[in-house]
Parts: structure tokens; sequence; C-alpha cells
């Protein structure tokens, strides 16, 4: 069997699992988000931090239940890492540096996963079960209650009531990622990855030198790592880890599992604001896109001339001969068009292309299926600037669900999508332009920008990836890419609630003629033109300066 039908197989079998729990789980999503009822495990959780589930929020008192649960969850995860060398199951590791400390935090409540770090070598058992595992839930569980909001905020009329936080960030942990993790753990652990607590032992010399490995409890992480789009792993090697995902069959269900929940969200936004079709035609946009860019990378990656490429059957440097190129090509392509950030191969040794379409991917926004709830609401952005670019064209005040998209809420979009791009541009052109950050790179020329342009651009859009040829553990990049990823997370989420509860006080605009049907193709079509004409507006010039000029290179 050839590779590319080993690649086309794997992608019809992961297609087929996703469109068998599509149905099932958009709409479980839809009850728990809901649902009246409350847990006993729940109730006493709501107890414990002194919150009213039944209490419905306007849009800045749901803001600030994010910023609050958020600051809170950074401060304690920092000092988790600064007190290391004195907590039980440390495994002899010293306490995290300050700015290293930040960054890490910065990262996982950020749900952006950036490791600055070789995590066997810095991270004892209580800081990744206690403290990384846990952001792992809460963090996936910030992004979709976020979603809920501004689901709920389409779904609602005359009230500026988007639900409650609190209710929403327990019930997504407790109903939906908790359960799928527990089933997910056991299928990593039957297929070979570990799940333990053992110390440090020696397996062997390599060079004269001892070769030391740290057992953890992988499989659980990995799981939730994977399912919760977040992406840092137990070991440096990330997924390529052995210990990680095992097998060809591990590597595709961890695919499988980044992929459910932001895809399933659609079932559940169109089960929200009472209309499946709407719910479908946000599917389509993200499948054409997520299915367009490994079409893309399969292209680059396979069509490599001269005769190492032709010996491999193409570009097989920096990656795990376990997966081969094909698998490798869609674990890179979904983990960057989610904000996943999990690697099981190096985009560094990607061709300038490839490297080029991972890049992409992230400053699309994520959106194609996105992060869990950060990808939905980003493409729901995205479809009110489609109908907003649509009644330009027609002369027609746009509307979207029944929703007019007055000044008000073009501003809120507009501010939305500009933040990511002003963050990452900006901090590219500092590190540039300055000479200690620039040491930081291992390669000169246009691959050695695209090192600067990739870590920003991974920070800012909460994805975690690296390039993996940039020395990004300095004082400059812990603190400039982790003021990244907070600024990247938090202030797009502004936006959307501030947008959700313009859209909840709103009156329903009754439908005519002259209504843009949006549950149909043609607006699948509008909503894929404008995000890649705004996207290829706004990085074009950057990415011609790094992975377009290295791939004409070669």
């Amino acid at each position: 069997m050839s590779p590319q039908l080993a690649g086309v197989l794997q992608l019809l079998a992961l297609i087929a699992a996703l469109a068998l729990v599509y149905r099932p789980l958009g709409d479980y999503m839809a009850g728990v988000y809901s649902s009246t009822k409350h847990l006993r495990v729940e109730k006493w959780m709501y107890k414990a931090v002194g919150a009213n589930p039944d209490t419905e929020m306007r849009w800045p008192a749901y803001l600030r239940g994010v910023l609050a649960f958020s600051l809170v969850s950074v401060l304690f995860l920092y000092v988790m890492q600064r007190l290391q060398g004195s907590l039980p199951g440390s495994l002899g590791f010293a306490s995290i540096d300050p700015d290293q400390a930040f960054n890490t935090a910065a990262s996982f409540v950020s749900n952006t996963n950036w490791q600055s770090y070789y995590g066997e070598q810095a991270m004892g058992h209580v800081v990744q079960t206690g403290g990384l595992a846990v952001q792992n839930f809460v963090s996936a569980a910030v992004g979709m209650a976020v979603a809920a909001a501004l689901v709920r905020g389409f779904a609602r009329s005359r009230t500026g009531e988007l639900g409650n936080f609190w209710a929403d960030l327990v019930r997504g942990c407790v109903r939906i990622l908790l359960p799928l993790s527990v089933v997910g753990a056991l299928v990593l652990v039957a297929s070979g990855a570990i799940q333990n607590f053992s110390g440090i032992h020696e397996v062997g010399q390599f060079a004269g030198n001892a070769q030391q490995w740290n057992g953890g409890a992988v499989a659980s992480q990995e799981v939730i790592k994977e399912l919760g789009t977040n992406g840092g792993g137990y070991f440096n090697a990330n997924s390529a880890h052995p210990f990680e995902n095992p097998n060809a069959f591990t590597n595709l269900f961890e695919i499988f599992l980044i992929l459910v929940i932001p895809f399933s969200l659609t079932r559940t936004f169109g089960r929200m604001v009472g209309s499946i079709r709407q719910g479908y035609a946000i599917l389509a946009t993200m499948a054409v896109i997520w299915l367009g860019f490994i079409l893309l990378m399969w292209a680059t990656e396979f069509a490599g001339k001269g005769p190492a490429f032709e010996a491999a059957g193409g570009a097989m440097e920096g990656k795990e001969t376990r997966f081969g190129i094909a698998a490798s090509s869609i674990f890179a392509v979904t983990t960057t068009l989610t904000s996943t950030g999990a690697v099981d191969s190096f985009h560094s040794s990607y061709t300038g292309f490839g490297g080029g379409i991972t890049m992409l991917g992230m400053q699309l926004g994520e959106i194609a299926p996105g992060g869990v709830g950060s990808g939905l609401y980003g493409m729901l952005v995205m479809a009110i600037i489609a109908v907003f670019i649509a009644g330009l064209m027609v002369g027609r005040t746009p509307e979207y669900l029944g929703k007019k998209i007055g000044t008000r809420e073009i501003k809120f979009a507009a501010c939305y999508i500009l933040v990511t791009p002003a963050l990452v541009l900006c901090f590219t052109a500092a590190a540039m332009a300055l000479d200690t950050p620039a040491d930081s790179m291992t390669n000169s020329g246009a691959h050695g920008f695209s090192e600067i342009l990739y870590a920003y651009s991974s920070g800012a859009n909460n994805n975690g990836s690296a390039f993996a040829g940039l020395n990004a553990d300095t004082d400059w990049f812990n603190t400039t890419i982790g003021l990244a990823m907070l600024l990247g997370r938090f202030l797009p989420m502004v936006f959307v609630l501030a947008l959700a509860g313009s859209l909840a006080e709103q009156t329903p605009v009754p439908k005519t003629v002259g209504t843009l049907r949006t549950e149909k193709p043609l607006f699948t079509g509008l909503l894929v033109a404008t995000i890649m004409i705004i996207t290829g507006l706004t990085y074009f010039p950057a990415l011609s300066l790094g992975p377009l000029a290295e791939g004409l290179a070669s």
C-alpha cells in the first residue's frame, strides 16, 4: 500500500468516526448548557466557591467571573511552580525560575500550553497532575463557557442575560470533559501509553552518558491535552514520544480527540439557536478549510525533489517513521487549525511551504474547527463579518440569525479580529529589531524569521506548538510570549461577551425575501472567502518574508 493511499484511508476513517459521534455528542452538550438541574457534586462545588448557579449574569458580570477565575488560576499555578522544590513528589527537581513560572502559568491558564522547558526534566508529579492537568480541564471549560454565552446571545431576545459563568464552567468539566477523558485515558492505556507515578530510573548508556526516564500519569494528561485542545506534553517530544503516543492507532485516536468537541459544538450551536441547518453551515465552513489544508500539506510534503526525498517517499525529515508523512501532516494541520499545539512531528523540519501552512492555520484564528469553545465563537464572529460584507454589497442592513448587525456589533467584531494580528506582528517586529531575541534563532534568513513569527503566532493565538528551532527559554521570550498568550486569550473574550450581551438585548427581526439565507452553501462559500481574504491581507507581508520566501527558494 502506498503512503498516499494509507493517508487517504486514515483520513476517511477519521471522518467516519467524527460523523458517528457528531449528533449524539452535539445534542448532549446542548442539553448540558440548557439544563436547569444541578448534580450533587456540582452543588458541592458551587457551595465551595460561594456561587449561586441559578443567578443569570449580564455580560459584564460574566466577564468578571471569567477574569477573576483565570487570575486566581494564574497565581495558583505560579506559586505551585515556585514552591516545587519543597513539594512532595517533585522527583528532586528544583523550583521553577520566576520568568519561566510566569510563562508556564500564563500558558496553561490561557489554554495555550506553550512550553519553554523540558517537561520530563523540570516538572514533578505534583505540578504535572495538580497544576498543569487541572488547568487543562478548566481552561478548556472556560472557552466552552464563553462560546455558550455567545450562542445564548443569538438565541435570546430582549434581555442582556447570558447564563451563569460558574454553572457553565462546572458543567463543562463535570459533565463533558471528565467523562470523555476517563474513557479516552482507558483507551490510551490499553494501547500502550504509560500511567504511573514512578520515579527517575536509568535505562542505559548513550555516548558514555546515563540515559534516564521518569514515569508519570501520562495517559490521563494526554487525553485531556488533546480533548481540551491544550497541547502541553508530559515529555519534551510531546506526541512524538512513544510513552504519550505509542503507535499509529493512538496517533489517529489523538487526532480524533482534538477534533471531536470543536466539530460537535456546531451541532450544539444549531440546537441552541433552534436551527440545525445553521449549525451545518458552520460545520461545512470548518470542514472545507480543514480538508483543504490537509490536501495542501500532502501536496507539499509528498512532492519534494531530489534523491533523499525520492528514497524516503517524501519529506521525512522531522517525522516519526511510526506515523509517516500522511498521518503526520493530518496531525500538523489539525493541531494548528485548532488551539491544541500538540505535535507528533517537528514543524521546523517541514518544507518551506509546509511550515507556512501550519503557520497560516494558526493565523486564521484557529477556527476550522478551532479550540474547544474558542473555535465556535471565533467562527461566529467571522460569520458576522461575512454578513456585514454581504450587506454592503446589496445595500441592506445585515442580519444574522434574526439579529441586526449594527454599528455596535460590527465594532466588537472588528476589535476581535484585530487584537491577535496586532499582538503577533508587533511582538515579532520588536523581537527582530532587538539584538538579544535574535540570538535565540537557530537559523538565519527566512527560516530564522519564521521561527520568531511562528512563536508569536502560536502564543497570541493560544496554540502552543513551536517551530522547534528557537531557544525560547530566555527572559525576553518567557515574558513577551507570556503577555501575548494572556492578551490573546482574554482580550478577544471581552469583545465576544460584549457582542453576546448586545445581541441578547435585541428584538428578533422577521425574515423577508431579502434576508440572506445563512444556512445555504452560498453563505458557506462567502464565509470561507471572508476568512481567507482577511487573513491574507493581514499576514501576507510577514509570510512573504518567512515561509513563502523559503519555499520559493528551495
